[in-house]
């Protein structure tokens, strides 16, 4: 009587499940870890540039704090928006007040500056340099980047309605919306500040 000898070993149907299964946790742990490299990507770029912006509003504040009558005579504050401000300080500490500006150029908030030349001295547009102050900025209609207050400002004050009178500007907030892709995680940083012009407090 013969016995019969089965072959060990895979069958063809096996070895295709295995090979699917296989191609499917390669899948599955491939995707993970493109998901985890991506968040971390996204977070590290939210954090530099929050980081960046609070630097650059520090130095805004500065700015705005010292802010004096132009060589000119002109009033320390030109304009006043929601998305920019001019404004006279001495920003290279050479003993003249330069014109500077803050303004939001898309996405962008981008700062010019023009130094006083000649005699007698004049700003001349031309002359202005502008440079890139940060970078992923939204526009908001509820939290605009400039919001300007009187002396009554106690916190929770209605902002002046644009457009704004110069004149009656004693307080700046600054709010700055910073989201380096909208369309990902983290959600959106808001950077905010505020900051009393020395020169234009009530009591000079």
């Amino acid at each position: 009587m013969k016995k019969n000898h089965r072959t060990k070993g895979f069958t063809l149907i096996e070895i295709l499940v295995s090979v699917a299964i296989f191609t499917m946790v390669s899948i599955v742990v491939s995707t993970f870890q493109r998901d985890i490299f991506s968040l971390n990507r996204n977070l590290q770029s939210g954090l530099n540039a929050q980081l960046e912006a609070r630097h650059v509003i520090k130095i805004m504040v500065a700015e705005l704090r010292k802010a004096s009558p132009s060589s000119l005579g002109a009033y320390p504050i030109e304009l006043a928006s929601s998305t920019g401000i001019t404004f006279y300080s001495d920003v290279d500490n050479d003993g003249l007040k330069d014109k500077v500006r803050y303004f939001l150029n898309g996405t962008t908030i981008k700062k010019g500056v023009i130094a006083p030349t000649g005699n007698p001295y004049v700003y001349t547009s031309g002359n202005e340099r502008i440079t890139t102050i940060v970078n992923y900025v939204i526009a908001s209609s509820t939290l605009p980047i400039f919001e300007y207050h009187t002396s009554a400002y106690a916190g929770t004050s209605t902002p002046l309605s644009q457009p704004v009178t110069v004149s009656s500007v004693r307080l700046i907030k600054i709010n700055v919306i910073i989201d380096t892709n909208p369309l990902t995680s983290p959600r959106a940083l808001i950077v905010t500040t505020q900051v009393t012009p020395r020169n234009l407090k009530d009591n000079l």
